[in-house]
């Protein structure tokens, strides 16, 4: 994981809410595809398989800084992207009852040049060497560029900034974790098109989602985490044909403390695009996780994580993103 270094800049943040109740526990990162393109299909983020208790009510803050570079010319498709993107998301979650969480989440965007190229170039000359996508977007400060022919299909405008789709979860718990089982809940999800499709942050459809989130201690002090999702995007984006899509994460947390965990993930995402003549959009995503947890106060959880993508399909991922999180829990 060459851009690991990255997660270790992020800058402590500190909360003066009043003490009210305790923060959630630990789990897999809310992750998903940051993938500029990827990302305007309903995204189902890593979860827990347990739910709120009845009448709890947390607010969860994320910034997620994601460096994005691509350069793919093929006889179909003509793409140029070099760009950071800040997703800011507010995600609202409520227990309805002792096994019904009901959630939304409201996403906005900003896209500029961004400050990880000086570090990403440096980790990479001192890794694997410098990618070729990056050398050859070298004298380019920022583009956003994909065509067909002489059709644009997508263009993003440096410095936009935009509100993106909001999205509404439920999750059911089905099974509470006992020595012989885990805890299994089923998720749903739907989209709706709020974001602005002509700076590339939002699809215009709606969405809809299903999957199952599973949690097993298999150890002392040792946790496994388990989401499959399958999401069915609507309509179309730039004219282009989607399908449905599957996700899913395998996650293991190592509690150090009752305050402070290590937890590394790995994530896939099949591609909502299909036949457009680029890998970029037609290759699934296959990322490594790792971060850290830690409960600043009993109500107040705080979480930082890096995502680097890897190998095993190449050209279609997100280059590296850094990301921090806060979790408040008001309780009943």
């Amino acid at each position: 994981m060459r851009h690991l270094v990255y997660w270790f800049c992020i800058i402590g943040l500190s909360c003066g809410l009043p003490l009210l109740a305790e923060a959630e526990g630990f789990g897999p990162f809310p992750v998903r595809n940051f993938q500029a393109l990827d990302q305007l299909v309903l995204a189902m983020s890593g979860e827990r398989a347990a739910v709120l208790r009845k009448g709890d009510f947390d607010i969860r803050l994320e910034a997620a800084n994601t460096a994005t570079i691509a350069r793919d010319r093929e006889e179909q498709a003509d793409v140029t992207m070099k760009f950071e993107t800040v997703r800011a998301g507010l995600f609202l979650r409520y227990g309805l009852t002792d096994r019904l969480e009901l959630g939304a989440e409201i996403p906005a965007y900003h896209r500029y040049r961004g400050f990880m190229e000086g570090a990403i170039l440096g980790v990479e000359r001192g890794t694997t060497g410098v990618s070729p996508p990056r050398k050859a977007l070298r004298d380019t400060g920022y583009a956003f560029n994909i065509s067909n022919g002489d059709r644009t299909l997508f263009q993003g405008s440096e410095n936009a900034t935009g509100l993106g789709d909001i999205s509404f979860y439920g999750k059911y718990q089905v099974l509470q974790e006992t020595a012989s089982q885990p805890a299994l809940s089923i998720r749903m999800a739907i989209k709706a098109p709020t974001g602005d499709t002509g700076q590339v942050f939002g699809s215009g459809h709606p969405d809809a989602g299903i999957g199952l989130a599973l949690d097993k201690t298999f150890a002392t002090g040792w946790i496994l985490y388990a989401n499959v999702n399958g999401i069915f995007p609507t309509g179309r984006i730039a004219g282009l044909a989607l399908q449905p899509v599957v996700t899913g994460l395998v996650a293991v947390e190592y509690l150090w403390t009752e305050n402070f965990s290590i937890t590394a993930q790995f994530d896939y995402y099949s591609p909502p695009f299909h036949g457009t003549g680029t890998r970029v959009l037609d290759r699934g995503v296959t990322e490594s996780v790792l971060g850290i947890s830690y409960r600043v106060l009993p109500s107040l959880l705080w979480q930082v994580y890096g995502v680097e993508n890897l190998d095993f399909i190449t050209g279609s991922a997100a280059d590296f993103t850094l990301s921090t999180v806060l979790t408040y829990r008001f309780r009943s």
